[in-house]
This record gives structure tokens, sequence and C-alpha cells, in this order.
């Protein structure tokens, strides 16, 4: 549990030590501040709908441009061999990069509370649905972010990272969009792969287990592939 928060805390600072973090975090903000404000003073909609029906697609492009640098970036510079030549595991590394760059995911998230606490000052909200789906936000962040993790571990540039994480995110967030296309006896087994199809689920405010179950083992098995592909090295 150390090793993992000495490299937690390591990635964290490397990632506001640096203006890209602000930078992207700014972007986004902009982004949904202006659904937001589109939908209460031009729609005159009290609800936090359009925002967590934008942050979805947002993320296919926010959260591979954060995790790209995870691995790629030592690799190129050569830091990955110092690191994994100290008394530290590589579960532990994999772990404490994943849980820093869903850290981070979530600091960006966090300012849009304020428009939660606008809207209620406004009217009523149904606070349950609203908890439920940054739940899922948070949920879909960590599959992206394990996603990002493996594709930063295969190559040490980081554009090649982004292009393949984005390619897998986005592929598993369009799966639940393509399904009259898909041969009837495959639809459920597709639709139940598609990462939007089980935040919709959970942002309705209903968290059902295999919601839940569906998260955390497709987290585990891409932060397992990413351990393995770190591993390769003593192949």
């Amino acid at each position: 549990m150390n090793n993992i928060l000495t490299i937690f805390k390591r990635e964290v600072r490397s990632y506001f030590t640096s203006p890209v973090a602000y930078i992207i975090i700014v972007v986004f903000l902009i982004i949904t501040g202006w659904f937001f404000t589109s939908s209460l003073f031009l729609a005159g909609v009290v609800s936090m709908r359009g925002v967590f029906e934008i942050v979805p697609f947002i993320f296919l492009f926010y959260i591979p441009a954060i995790s790209m640098r995870t691995f790629s970036e030592e690799k190129k510079s050569g830091t990955i061999e110092l690191l994994l030549t100290k008394p530290i595991s590589d579960s532990d590394i994999v772990l404490g990069k994943f849980f820093s760059t869903l850290t981070l995911a979530a600091l960006t998230l966090a300012p849009t509370l304020i428009y939660v606490i606008s809207l209620k000052l406004l009217g009523s909200l149904d606070i349950g649905s609203i908890i439920s789906a940054y739940i899922g936000i948070i949920l879909m962040s960590g599959i992206y972010i394990s996603i990002g993790l493996f594709a930063s571990s295969l190559t040490e540039n980081q554009v090649v990272a982004f292009i393949v994480s984005f390619l897998i995110i986005f592929a598993l967030f369009m799966l639940n969009k393509i399904l009259i296309f898909i041969p009837t006896p495959l639809i459920t087994t597709v639709e139940y792969i598609s990462t939007d199809y089980h935040f919709s689920s959970i942002a309705r405010g209903v968290i059902d287990t295999k919601d839940l179950v569906y998260y955390v083992s497709s987290i585990s098995i891409m932060l397992l592939l990413t351990r393995t592909s770190l591993e390769s090295r003593k192949w």
C-alpha cells in the first residue's frame, strides 16, 4: 500500500506541475459550462441532463489525453527502467498510476458541482439520480483510464497511445448504438459490453449489480493486461 501511495503522489504531482492538466480541465469546464447554461437559460430546463449527456462524449478524448503519458513518456525518457528496478511490484506501479489518473478525472468533475448547487437554488432536483450519474461517470472513467494505461504501456509514442486508447474506448462506447446491425442472438451480449449502456442505466438513478460487476471486472481485466504488458520485458 505504501508503494502504491508513493506512485500515486508522484503521478499527481507530475500532473499539476505541468500546464497541460490545467488547460485540459479549463477546456472541459468551458464545454460543459456551455451546455449547462444553454439548457438553463435558452431552454429553461432546470436539469443536469445536458451536462451528463455531453460528458461521456468529452471523455472519449479527455481520458486518452490524460492517460497517454502514463507509461509512454517514461519509456521515451528512460525513467521507466529506473522505476522498474526499484523494490516496487508492477502491480503497485499500475495501481498507483491508475488511481492518480482517476483522481485527476474526479478533480476535473468536481467544479461541475457548482452547477448542481445553482440548480438546487432555482428549483427541485432529483439528487439521487444526480449522485448516481456522478458515480456512473467515475466508473466509466475507471474503464477508460485502465484502457489508456494499457495502450500507454504498449508504446513509447504518446500519440500512438492516444489513438489506440481512443479507438478502443470509442468502439466500446458505440456498441449499443449499432445494435440494429447486430445479429439477434448477439444483441444482448454486445449491449452488455457497451460502456454507454451501463452508464445510461446508472444515470437514470438505478445502480444495478450487473453494472457494478461490469465496471469492476472490466477495469480489473485491463489493469491485469497492463501489468502483463510491463512484465513482458522479463520474457
